[in-house]
């Protein structure tokens, strides 16, 4: 119990100190390690690298964040719908190869410098502005797809109502 307590004393010593102060470290007999700041017999000094610092945005740029969710939620009203045609939610089907293709539409129909993205559980699989993308490969089982609408800079503009599938394929075994 005593060394984790000195081992969790001593980062916690060499995570605080500045990048010029000396630090000591020494171990006794028994393997306990001790950190500190004053030379000890039998001690070694050690090398400690700077500790990591993280700016945070000034004020005026968490604004331009807000400025920027306004623009964004203002091009997605733009769209009165968005969804996935094809395959129809709770679909089952067989797929010997796992390709999917995908058809989306929305109304009305996408705004210059936007695309339409597919997700399949959680991930981007694809964009297309002609509403029709084919995945190749997906493994057997239920998945959930999702689709957006993102704008010149990737960011999602619209989201429609996500929908779940499943495909057979042939294994070895069958």
């Amino acid at each position: 119990m005593k060394a984790p307590f000195t081992l969790a004393t001593g980062l916690l010593l060499l995570a605080t100190a500045s990048a010029h102060a000396e630090v000591y470290r020494h171990v006794d007999a028994q393997g306990n390690v001790t950190f500190s700041d004053e030379p000890m017999q039998g001690g070694e000094e050690i090398e400690v690298k700077p500790v990591t610092t993280i700016t945070l945005p000034k004020p005026d740029a968490v604004r331009e964040t807000e400025q920027l969710l306004e623009e964004v939620e203002r091009e997605g009203a733009a769209y009165e719908s968005l969804s996935l045609v094809s395959p129809e939610n709770d679909q089952a089907f067989h797929s010997g190869n796992g390709d999917v293709t995908f058809e989306v539409r929305s109304t009305p129909s996408l705004r210059r410098g936007h695309r339409y993205e597919v997700t399949l559980d959680g991930q981007p699989v694809g964009q297309s502005t002609s509403g029709s993308i084919t995945v190749r490969n997906i493994d057997r089982g239920t998945h959930q797809a999702g689709v957006h609408i993102v704008d010149s800079d990737g960011i999602q503009v619209k989201s429609g109502q996500p929908i779940t599938f499943t495909i057979h394929r042939p294994s070895r075994l069958n």
